[in-house]
């Protein structure tokens, strides 16, 4: 069986999405994952800040990491996320994973997105279904 950066290298290797947001890795554990970005200008919405999409696609993409990370390919069911605070352009945010509950079929994590400034900007929560699949 994989280790979880081996898992989450191997997934981010075809992930164009979360390289087109300039997502870096900072750590990984089982059920765990840390993720870094800045914000770019090409990422906000018409009031000059980030997009509602942008830190959900961060949350949506820690999300996946660690809940693969236990070595069986796991696929989200359902999310939800509550936005904070603003995030402006050059803001760099750094999403944490928490696993909450694991069983045989399901994991809920909890990720808490915060701004360079250590202030919550979001709270994402996500269920994943996990399959028999291992990561090999």
């Amino acid at each position: 069986m994989l280790k979880p950066l081996e898992i989450v290298n191997k997934m981010i290797h075809n992930d164009a999405f979360s390289k087109w947001l300039g997502i870096e890795i900072l750590e990984v554990k089982k059920g765990y994952c840390k993720l870094q970005m800045k914000i770019s200008k090409e990422m906000t919405n018409g009031f000059e800040l980030a997009h509602g999409g942008i830190c959900y696609s961060l949350a949506d993409s820690a999300l996946a990491f660690a809940s693969n990370s236990n070595g069986k390919k796991a696929l989200s069911i359902e999310t939800s996320i509550s936005h904070t605070k603003k995030v402006n352009i050059n803001d760099t945010l750094v999403a944490e994973t928490h696993e909450i509950n694991l069983n045989n079929k399901t994991g809920i994590y909890s990720i808490n997105i915060l701004n360079q400034e250590q202030e919550k900007v979001a709270f994402f929560k996500g269920t994943v279904y996990i399959s028999n699949k291992e990561w090999i």
